[in-house]
């Protein structure tokens, strides 16, 4: 198995231990165009679900001035950010996979 194949999806792979770390690591390290855009794919579909954070935050600041009590924008964002990482781990899986097997 060739050593681009395996970095390559490794940086999809570092979901389970460093999500943010790795892929910029690689990014900086490697010479590869190969690898590189993959390092780069894989820290955004890291970065994506962090969006969302910020937007529950707003959120729940504005459910409060308004004073109705339970903050439904709130739990709508966190409920978006839940799953919109899970879809996003998944990729990351599927992706590291379909890198191993086809190129």
């Amino acid at each position: 198995m060739e050593t681009n194949k395996v970095l390559a999806s490794l940086n999809y792979f570092s979901v389970f231990f460093a999500p943010f770390l790795l892929p910029i690591i690689v990014y900086f390290v490697s010479d590869d165009h190969f690898v590189k855009n993959h390092a780069k794919s894989a820290f955004l579909s890291h970065i994506i679900p962090l969006v969302f954070i910020p937007l529950a935050i707003v959120a729940g600041f504005a459910d409060f001035t308004v004073g109705s009590g339970f903050p439904i924008l709130m739990m709508i964002s966190l409920v978006l950010s839940g799953l919109a990482s899970f879809i996003i781990f998944i990729w990351n899986i599927v992706r590291g996979i379909k890198i191993l097997a086809n190129h």
